[in-house]
């Protein structure tokens, strides 16, 4: 019973994760359907009233319908602040014309073929763009609104009249097959998620095998190079040695191995941020510990595998003023990991900008700030960059984050931390991300 509890009080934090996922995913045509909706309402009144009448039909509703999806045909043009609301506004834009709308002009229609017929396309295109669990609150949600709004306007009940129907029965084969089709596209998300996960983990396994032999074999030469040093140096000296070697190179040799190991260290260190963003968060609140986040970015910014020491030039950090929060350390490296290597990323495809970390802690709230002075984002896809598997093709200066888990991983680390983390961005002149957490909680 409490596991059953537990499952339907995270049916609402499901629906809402699974609708922003879908909301994402169709980002790209969101226009073009509210284009076919701003036209599509109109015309079909002609159609509908003129060219093949119907017992009812009203044209100001379907202007109203028009009416909701201007803003969604013009969504890159929303200012800023307001673009983080475009999936709730999205949301109830599909409950007010696909459940709603066609269920009342069924219901006014007293369930004309026609009707029947566009309801069930409705049905249809609900099933493509929702998942089963906000496919059956739309359904829900939109048929009440429909009756009530239908016993309003036509004056006597109208459930007695859909309990006659017998097209019923049809609408709820049509629900269970969506329902099936939605379940089976959870489970393909589901099994790609194992399938990278069992790939992260083969090719972390072949890796870190010769990574740890080349580590060792360093080691092991550190250890006897100041022997062989000094024997070379008095052979040299007996006049022993038939090759010199330039003293140049002798000099080198410790820096030699020091890159060595350095280098094997950066490549476990990639290979731990692979695994540990695709398999997702696996912790236990009483792991939790106090840890300050200026050590966690200096953990972070000296253990990670920078390409050049001019990119970690790039990086310019204020640890001033400190602040503690309760969560992992080495998660929390792990987020700062993802964050340099998204902007690393923008700033080598656009060819300018650097990157500046911050602490701030003030009265109500404490807060690291990551900005850099890249290419940005488009504004577009800024709404959906914590998404999870949500990518983005190139936009201008090239792709930023190609496989749609470092992001969201980064999400599920600070929320779990009880923080959140979020972006702002300009396009062309910098993006800047905030994790911040409440002051008494820190």
């Amino acid at each position: 019973m409490t596991a059953l509890l537990s499952r339907v009080r995270a049916l609402p934090k499901l629906a809402i994760n699974a609708f922003k996922r879908d909301t994402a995913n169709f980002s790209s045509r969101h226009v073009y359907f509210g284009l076919v909706a701003v036209f599509g309402f109109p015309l079909y009144y002609y159609v509908w009233h003129d060219l093949f009448p119907q017992p009812y039909e009203n044209l100001p509703l379907r202007l109203v319908g028009a009416a909701v999806f201007i803003p969604v045909v013009f969504s890159k043009l929303w200012p800023e602040p307001l673009k983080r609301f475009f999936p709730l506004y999205w949301y109830v834009a599909l409950l007010l014309a696909l459940p709603t709308f066609f269920t009342y002009m069924l219901l006014q229609n007293e369930g004309s073929t026609v009707w029947l017929l566009s309801s069930l396309v409705a049905l249809f295109i609900m099933i493509l763009l929702l998942d089963a669990i906000n496919l059956l609150i739309h359904i829900a949600v939109g048929v009440l609104i429909a009756v009530a709004a239908y016993d309003f306007t036509a004056g006597f009940p109208a459930l007695a009249m859909i309990a006659s129907l017998e097209y019923v029965p049809i609408f709820l084969f049509a629900i269970a097959m969506g329902i099936i089709v939605s379940y089976t596209g959870e489970k393909m998300r589901a099994e790609r998620q194992q399938a990278m996960l069992a790939t992260a983990g083969m090719v972390a396994h072949e890796l870190r095998t010769p990574l740890s032999s080349i580590k060792a074999g360093a080691t092991g030469v550190r250890q006897h190079l100041p022997v062989l040093l000094e024997s070379y140096e008095l052979a040299t000296k007996n006049q022993l040695v038939t090759g010199s070697i330039r003293p140049v190179h002798l000099e080198s040799m410790a820096g030699v191995l020091d890159r060595i190991e350095a280098e094997a260290d950066r490549s476990n260190t990639v290979i731990d941020m692979l695994l540990y963003s695709v398999r997702g968060l696996r912790m236990k609140k009483e792991e939790f510990v106090t840890c300050s986040m200026a050590h966690c970015v200096d953990v972070a910014l000296r253990r990670y595998p920078f390409n050049s020491e001019k990119d970690r030039a790039l990086v310019q950090w204020k640890p001033r003023p400190d602040f503690t929060f309760v969560g992992v350390e080495m998660l929390m490296v792990h987020v700062i990991f993802n964050l340099l290597k998204n902007a690393l990323r923008h700033i080598s495809l656009a060819g300018k900008g650097t990157i500046a970390i911050a602490l701030e802690a003030g009265e109500q709230e404490c807060r690291l700030v990551f900005r850099d002075t890249g290419p940005g984002i488009p504004a577009d896809v800024l709404p959906h960059i914590f998404t999870r598997y949500y990518s983005w093709p190139k936009h201008g200066d090239g792709i930023v984050e190609t496989t749609g888990i470092g992001l969201s991983f980064c999400r599920e680390v600070i929320n779990a931390f009880g923080g959140t983390i979020d972006c702002r961005s300009r396009i062309g002149e910098f993006s800047e991300f905030l994790i911040t957490f409440p002051r008494s909680y820190v």
